[in-house]
């Protein structure tokens, strides 16, 4: 089975960049300037500075930073030091910009929230995936992103060693319990495996308008729902809130019923539970956790003397 696509450092990830940068330069200037930084230095200064991580964890973002320089449209030069997806280390700098003070001011709260954020994401996905060590199971984020940051924040756990679940709405079918209740009849839920056929069978007509490969999951809160759904065939069943046990069983019906479906487990996923998710034998865990509980990773710019050059 195919999986879904992995966000890179494109263009379609350039232009959702330079969207968010455009918001957060009308954020801090509004239709003015940076009145303190005019007021107090000459427009002339030249500098250099560079990004230190003030604690160790996963680089992200360094990528996109390219773009956030060049929305500001600054007269500031970037040497990259580090890479994306590479430890961090604390206080060793992982990039340098020099050129007109004044632009480094202006750019430098809106450069550090980006990278605070990606770093934070990338260095949480590592612990999970330091977890799965020795395991065949991989964990994948959600659609529990921050409104905007979809792209920057699935990029960040990819950088932090994790996968890409699906991107929206748009890239597949993902059926679960509010479509069963709110696709039956007379207030009866359509079956699990009714909808799973229906899913399979649209997807058919639809190939050319979607986005490859059209993966169709489906959602089961019980065993027989599985039981009813694996003879289907589509290509992931997530288990949800299921407890170990329960996963136990699953993967045992999976291996009778229908081998080549793939097992998800979501739900009730924390790094002290994932490792013996991933002894069960499934394949994919998955959890919102990954973006919506990082913390900002503690990055600064300091400053260089550059007097004596």
């Amino acid at each position: 089975m195919s999986d879904y696509a992995t966000v890179t450092a494109d263009a379609t990830l350039e232009n959702n960049v330079r969207l968010l940068v455009r918001l957060a330069i009308a954020e801090d200037l509004g239709d003015a300037i940076d009145w303190t930084s005019v007021c107090l230095i000459e427009d002339d200064v030249e500098g250099a500075c560079q990004i230190v991580p003030r604690q160790p964890g996963v680089c992200a973002g360094l990528a996109v930073l390219p773009w956030i320089v060049d929305e500001f449209d600054a007269d500031l030069e970037l040497e990259v030091l580090g890479q994306d997806g590479g430890p961090l280390v604390a206080g060793q700098p992982i990039a340098t910009l020099r050129g007109n003070v004044r632009d480094m001011l202006t750019s430098e709260r809106t450069i550090l929230n980006v990278m605070c954020r990606l770093c934070g994401v990338a260095t949480l996905v590592k612990t999970y995936v330091d977890a799965l060590e020795g395991s065949k199971a991989a964990v994948y984020d959600t659609r529990k992103t921050t409104p905007g940051w979809r792209l920057l924040e699935k990029y960040a756990v990819t950088c932090g060693g994790g996968r890409n679940h699906r991107r929206g709405l748009y890239d597949g079918f993902l059926i679960k319990d509010n479509h069963l209740q709110l696709g039956g009849i007379n207030g009866v839920p359509m079956p699990s495996g009714t909808a799973a056929e229906k899913a399979i069978q649209w997807r058919g007509g639809q190939l050319d308008r979607m986005t490859a490969p059209g993966i169709v999951e489906i959602e089961v809160d019980t065993l027989e729902q599985l039981r009813n759904v694996l003879p289907v065939g589509p290509d992931i069943v997530l288990l949800d809130n299921f407890d170990l046990d329960r996963i136990r069983q699953a993967v045992q019906l999976r291996a009778e019923l229908n081998p080549n479906v793939q097992l998800e487990v979501s739900g009730n996923v924390t790094i002290a539970t994932i490792a013996e998710i991933a002894a069960t034998g499934v394949e994919r865990i998955s959890s919102g956790a990954l973006t919506h509980q990082a913390t900002w990773l503690d990055l600064g710019l300091d400053w260089l003397d550059t007097s004596a050059t």
